[in-house]
């Protein structure tokens, strides 16, 4: 995706739409102003820095390299890996030839038994590891020699080889020490296109370029992520010179229109805002009121009003532009077919307009993340839908340690999206199986023919099998929805025009740390004078 300019003015209410993203720096010492470095800033930084923790495992990690990366279109391309795998007729096995030559920054050569290691790791039950699920399908990995690696899945997972862009940890260090608490998790090696040097946990991280890196020593010298989360001080400071990239809503964006110096590139995304709808609670339980609201939400106007035009309406997980999207889901606003599902499902309106059936009020809480202005402008407007429905939403705001442990009654205001492939978002977000497994399915949704959909998507390699599944999927949730999806959210950021060779990838909704305009900084050089 290439440079454009930027939308027209934009209200500051997006703000915090972009609070994964890049931001100002906050320490001393961060500047932009050597020729051979860069310094960008995120708001939020990683716990761990080891990938056998879930740092990393959708590609982009700088430190770290997987046996396939992604290009600037998505595609899969070899990367620890000489090739794309060979896959077996039945879909179970992959066998992967390993890149020769590849050492690790620290000198020790790359072998098979690093991935044999990793994989295994990540799937020990003693490996605190939050997303080891998404590797449930591997039966086992082996090595054969020193460059080749085969996986045996226990069934044909079509998506198996985008898995496989997860970063590859070295057995001689990271082996050595605990997985869950060592100091590969703040000190890690790699054989990625840089090397920390150091960081500064809620300041800064800091790297260098990798002169040993087998894709060829970087022309950017020194990487920088600073860590701030204002959007104000990350303009003001990408103006004065500290930054040398950022990501804005737009109307901070628009005060670099006219710039010769920098260049404002945009994102699209899988980004999304969504409503939990807890099937635990005695209202959201209950499927009218899921489908009343369904309907009730203006998603045109929370683009308009909330995004300005930053995004798009929401009506699942697949953006509207997807191949993945199945045409005739969307729901338009129909306030008052909203009212009529209400009525035939016996909640009847109160005194105070706010409905009840059987003695129980139509009321709820809805959390939102503190200090996050995005979730909590589209909790707000949510609410007043509801409202206008005979619905009371209560938003409450607070921390997650606050929110998590009342996910399984209280809706919250989430986010999501991955633009690998289908089933990394509808997988973990619907099946049942993974009800109430921390941010896994949180409403708890519960839909067998969603279920099986899901299942045959993620089994078959032919494409059109998979798409039909998926449309199963989609048509469900319009008819047992379990989240209110509300907006899928654009990034934008400026950067200063001194590089070539950058790009944005389609981005998912965790982004600053890997994606960016910096997702592919070791290949940016020097712009001609």
């Amino acid at each position: 995706m290439t440079a454009r300019t930027v939308r027209g003015a934009a209200g500051a209410t997006l703000a915090a739409a972009l609070i994964a993203g890049v931001a100002a720096c906050s320490g001393p010492g961060v500047t932009a102003a050597a020729v051979d470095a860069v310094v960008v800033g995120i708001a939020t930084e990683p716990e761990s820095l080891s990938p056998l923790l879930g740092y990393g495992k959708d590609g982009n990690s700088k430190i770290f390299d997987g046996l396939l990366t992604h290009d600037a279109d998505m595609k899969l391309k070899p990367a620890l890996a000489e090739a794309l795998p060979e896959v077996s007729a039945d879909g179970r096995t992959y066998t992967y030839k390993l890149r020769g030559g590849v050492k690790f920054s620290d000198g020790a050569p790359f072998s098979a038994k690093d991935v044999v290691f990793t994989y295994r790791t990540i799937l020990d039950a003693k490996t605190n590891n939050a997303s080891k699920t998404e590797l449930d399908a591997i039966e086992g990995v082996e090595a054969r020699g020193e460059d080749t690696v085969v996986f045996t899945l226990k069934y044909p997972y079509a998506p198996f080889a985008e898995r496989t862009v997860l970063p590859i940890a070295p057995e001689h260090i990271a082996g050595a020490q605990d997985v869950n608490s060592g100091d590969f998790t703040t000190r890690p090696v790699g054989t990625g296109p840089y090397v920390l040097t150091a960081w500064s946990k809620g300041e800064k991280l800091s790297f260098r370029a990798n002169p040993g890196y087998w894709g060829g020593e970087p022309a950017v010298k020194k990487f920088t992520m600073a860590v701030v989360k204002d959007d104000d001080v990350r303009a003001t400071r990408l103006r004065s010179g500290e930054l040398d990239g950022a990501i804005l809503p737009p109307n901070l964006a628009q005060g670099f229109e006219k710039d010769p110096a920098r260049r404002t590139y945009a994102a699209k995304t899988f980004d999304y805002r969504n409503v939990t709808l807890p099937t635990h609670h005695q209202v959201t339980g209950d499927v009218a009121v899921r489908q009343a609201l369904d309907i009730a939400v203006d998603r045109t106007a929370m683009v308009d009003e909330l995004l300005e035009g930053a995004g798009k309406p929401a009506f699942g997980p697949v953006p509207t532009d997807s191949p993945w999207f199945t045409a005739g889901t969307e729901r338009r606003h129909d306030l008052d077919g909203a009212k009529r599902i209400l009525d035939e499902a016996g909640w009847k309106a109160g005194g105070d307009g706010i409905r009840v059936k059987d003695g129980v009020r139509a009321s709820f809480p809805l959390w939102y993340t503190s200090g996050d202005k995005i979730r909590q402008d589209h909790a707000l407007a949510f609410a007043s839908d509801a409202k206008r429905a005979g619905i009371e939403v209560k938003a409450e705001t607070g921390t997650w340690e606050v929110i998590e442990p009342r996910m399984k009654t209280d809706a919250v205001l989430a986010g999501g999206g991955s633009p690998a492939d289908p089933d990394f978002d509808q997988y973990l977000l619907l099946t049942s199986s993974l009800g109430g497994d921390g941010f896994n399915n949180m409403a708890r949704y519960d839909n067998r023919t969603v279920d099986r959909a899901l299942d045959e998507a993620r089994r078959s390699g032919d494409p059109a099998a998979r798409k039909a599944a998926y449309d199963t999927v989609q048509r469900e949730l319009v008819k047992d929805p379990g989240y209110v999806f509300l907006t899928h959210i654009d990034h934008l950021y400026v950067v200063n025009d001194r590089w070539e060779g950058l790009t944005t990838q389609v981005e998912p909704h965790d982004h600053g740390l890997g994606s960016g305009p910096w997702w592919n900084v070791e290949s940016w050089k020097p712009r001609a004078k």
